[in-house]
């Protein structure tokens, strides 16, 4: 008998039990996932708002990441997919010690460690699309205490519920390829409710509140789709067809959805819309999460035009009709490109999983339970494919019901410590009066950079000391 490659042995860094590409894809997807929230959504949320909240829009995001993690690897990872407290919540416990990271994942054959990360960075983006319906007027501080508290309540129950192999959901077949249903739902509902819980943005910013830096803008969106390969690719925890049909997937109904999102702006408004088509894209994103490993190609092409428009139509239309719509203000609308778009994934994908592609997916023995009503009515298994739907209804309920009652709850134990709004003075100055500092020092605004003490020569005070001109090519000098 052969043996393998000296780099293929095992050894005690590289044990029997571990694939090492799987590892390493695992590794690379995860970096994606992480590269979507700093630096993608920092950007886009930094450039997409009104140039005075820019520091407090980008800064929301950037916090949250460093305070998911640390709350993760202490606690909130073994909530979710650790040993079984009850039916829908794990025993919290850290996820520091080198004997648990270093064995076997429960899913998969990489280390626990690389999991950990894994999840880590779709629980951090999870809170930042919480953040893009708060900017502009949310209390930093409140900010600072809401992040670990929705992570250990709410976050952690909907993951263990249907990801984790012992929630109750997951035993009930429901399908959430890679988090339409504990990311998407979750953020957009729990985003609206906290929304209403804070308050609407000033008068002011309401009425008019323009994009900084539209360019800037599009790069962060670029990231964000971008890092999707490793979003949704990384679903199946190895390299497989499985994984390259759910990048595939996502980029088809991705580009489907922003050209649908635009035809529809150009045929109603009559100019194409930059924001429109970053509104299209991530609505496609979000809808194709659920189902991205489980559907053939022309129902990922479908799922494009329904998360192109239904959600526009919400949004353009819906919105100002409905009293409880314009009431709340949430400025990145995450509860249509969200909530109402993972709100359709899930269903759609109750609808068109394919059977075979549920089995290359989840590699269980009882995995004829998986089946979508298309395939339902089409195969004589029509009971079948409508308790899929079912399912796929019931995690929805449930997950709008958690997140309305735990933020809720949240918000109101914030609110008695400190307050969950900027004060007036606050909301008028934005950057300057919350975090002392200002993104942009324009030409416009004839401001002069002070000059630190420390810096006494020519050199330095020609360096730190520019007043700019209204003129592009004039700048003189202090």
């Amino acid at each position: 008998m052969d043996q393998l490659p000296k780099n293929l042995l095992p050894d005690e860094t590289s044990p029997e039990w571990m694939n090492k590409g799987d590892n390493a894809w695992q590794l690379t997807a995860a970096t994606l996932v992480g590269l979507q929230s700093i630096p993608g959504l920092v950007i886009l949320y930094g450039s997409l708002v009104h140039k005075k909240w820019a520091i407090n829009s980008a800064f929301m995001a950037f916090y949250a990441f460093a305070m998911v993690f640390v709350c993760w690897v202490g606690w909130a990872y073994r909530m979710s997919f650790g040993e079984r407290l009850v039916n829908f919540l794990g025993k919290p416990n850290v996820a520091l010690d080198e004997k648990f990271l270093l064995g076997q994942a429960f899913l998969g054959y990489i280390p626990t460690a690389t999991m950990v990360f894994f999840q880590g960075v779709f629980a951090c983006i999870t809170l930042i699309l919480i953040a893009g319906a708060l900017i502009g007027r949310m209390n930093f501080r409140a900010w600072m205490l809401f992040v670990p508290l929705w992570l250990t309540c709410s976050y952690t129950v909907a993951a263990f519920s249907i990801w984790c192999p012992n929630g109750w959901l997951a035993k009930l077949g429901i399908i959430d390829f890679a988090g339409g249903y504990v990311i998407h739902v979750s953020a957009g509902v729990a985003g609206f409710t906290a929304s209403y819980w804070v308050g609407p943005r000033s008068d002011k910013d309401r009425e008019k509140f323009p994009p900084n830096n539209i360019i800037l803008m599009l790069a962060g969106a670029g990231l964000l789709w971008m890092g999707w390969s490793g979003f949704n690719g990384g679903g199946p925890f190895a390299i497989s067809t499985d994984a390259s049909l759910a990048i595939l997937n996502t980029h088809v109904c991705t580009s489907t959805s922003l050209l649908t999102w635009l035809l529809l702006d150009t045929s109603f408004y009559g100019k194409p819309s930059v924001i429109g088509a970053v509104q299209g894209m991530i609505t496609g994103l979000v809808c194709i999460t659920p189902a991205a490993g489980v559907v053939q190609g022309w129902a990922a092409l479908f799922m494009g035009l329904i998360s192109g428009s239904v959600p526009w139509y919400t949004m353009m239309v819906l919105h100002n009709k409905i009293g409880l719509l314009r009431l709340v203000d949430y400025p990145m609308a995450v509860f249509h490109t969200h909530a109402v778009a993972g709100t359709l994934g899930g269903i759609l994908t109750g609808f068109f999983a394919v059977p075979k592609l549920c089995r290359l997916f989840y590699m269980v023995p009882d995995w004829e339970k998986y089946i979508g009503l298309a395939y339902g009515l089409q195969n004589g298994r029509t009971s079948a494919g409508l308790r899929q739907m079912g399912v796929q209804l019931l995690g929805i309920s449930f997950v709008i019901c958690l997140n309305i009652a735990t933020t809720s709850i949240i918000c109101w134990l914030i609110g008695l410590i400190v307050p969950l709004r900027l004060s007036k003075d606050e909301l008028n100055i934005g950057d300057e009066a919350v975090h002392g500092e200002k993104a942009f020092a324009l030409v416009d605004d004839r401001e002069r950079f002070e000059v630190s003490p420390k810096h006494n020569s020519v050199n330095d005070i020609e360096e730190f000391s520019y007043v700019g001109s209204r003129s592009v090519g004039e700048v003189q000098m202090v």
